[in-house]
């Protein structure tokens, strides 16, 4: 009863962090049509200062100290040997305890997010260049390409045992990239030039996927951290570091310095507490719920919902080589999914294996027939030779 128990709410959990991926899907996709608006109809392209303003917001997670005593009392009881911790702290440490996980300390959090928070700057800021650059259903699509190198990643550091490698898993990957490669050719036939928002795409895909696979590395069960503290302290940790960024992209002519006015700062205000503070708050949460390689690719559900709103909203035609590449990047999300559910399975692996066992097999039993005919032969010599 006990297993039938733990197996059906590990598969609820799984549904219901596609669903949480999903919802985000439909954010990100909103968002950075929003994005684009801000760059070219409000005529604010500045993609530093909305990164760097987005990110910072994340710091209004850090209010929750203002009325959760739990956070509160964790920075004066940061484990569960402290001394006569409050009644609430020590059963919240013995459920976690009792789940064989470590509850981490506002000291650790705080570490942690100076840690990730310029790689994340890194993976949003590419992506935010990169919707300057090129159209926002390019832009996703090309992104969705972190599955491969959190596939890579994860081989490496492994979180759990979704993450692990399997040879069905390196074929969606590689299915994947084939619709890249695809997109990535349809991109030069529409900006007709080198494709330089492609490249900040892939940029940002590759620290998307260092950022996620790592920290599911360090923190391998959402219950041992607050996912909204975590992102509230990575908010003050780029706020403070980053500034500098101001001057040296002004000075270098590559982002000039300018206030937004108050209709910008609006549509920039919206956007960073709906499409990066809630967004990315519900992705790395969906991410635990599944695994890295399920939320990265979950990434491809943009493709056609970000084609459906560049059609609907800007009249944009892509080509026909486009939508091709946009199937199989959708068929690896959903075959990785199903070979999540089903306990890892690697029909690809069991296939390759059946097919070397049959050889080997073939090529004993060819082995032990000549073996047998050399003998009959020789049999035959000595019957005659008599």
């Amino acid at each position: 009863m006990t297993r039938w128990l733990e197996t059906a709410i590990e598969k609820y959990r799984f549904v219901f962090g596609l669903f949480i991926l999903f919802i985000v899907d439909l954010i990100w996709v909103l968002s950075s049509e929003l994005t684009k608006f801000i760059y070219q109809d409000a005529d604010y392209n500045k993609p530093f200062f909305t990164t760097y303003f987005k990110t910072a917001l994340f710091s209004l997670y850090l209010l929750g100290f203002l009325w959760k005593k739990s956070w509160r009392k964790m920075c004066t009881a940061p484990t569960l040997g402290y001394e006569q911790p409050t009644q609430d702290i020590a059963d919240e440490h013995a459920n976690l305890d009792s789940l064989g996980v470590s509850r981490f300390s506002v000291r650790e959090v705080s570490s942690l997010a100076i840690t990730f928070c310029l790689l994340w700057f890194i993976g949003n800021y590419s992506y935010q260049a990169a919707l300057s650059d090129t159209e926002a259903g390019i832009v996703n699509v090309l992104s969705s390409s972190s599955s491969l190198f959190t596939l890579i990643f994860a081989a490496f550091l492994p979180s759990s045992t979704l993450d692990r490698f399997t040879l069905s898993k390196l074929v969606a990957v590689i299915l994947s990239i084939i619709g890249v490669a695809l997109v990535s050719y349809s991109d030069l036939k529409i900006e007709k030039g080198f494709p330089v928002g492609a490249i900040w795409s892939l940029v940002g895909a590759v620290s998307y996927a260092g950022y996620l696979v790592v920290f599911k590395y360090k923190v391998n069960d959402e219950s041992a951290l607050d996912i909204r503290m975590f992102f509230g302290f990575v908010g003050l940790m780029n706020t403070i570091i980053l500034w500098p960024g101001f001057f040296l992209l002004h000075f270098s002519g590559e982002e000039s310095f300018q206030l937004p006015n108050r209709n910008q700062f609006l549509y920039i205000l919206v956007n960073g507490l709906v499409g990066t503070v809630v967004s990315e708050a519900l992705w790395l949460w969906g991410c635990f719920l599944t695994s890295s390689l399920v939320g990265t690719l979950a990434m491809s559900l943009t493709i056609p919902l970000s084609m459906l709103a560049d059609g609907i909203v800007k009249g944009i035609d892509y080509s026909f080589l486009f939508y091709i590449g946009a199937i199989p990047l959708l068929f690896a999300f959903v075959a990785v999914t199903v070979l999540s559910k089903f306990d890892n399975a690697d029909p690809v692996g069991d296939w390759i294996k059946r097919i070397c066992c049959r050889k080997l097999e073939n090529t004993d039993r060819d082995k032990v027939k000549h073996e047998s005919e050399q003998r009959e032969f020789l049999l035959s010599e000595s019957d005659s030779a008599l």
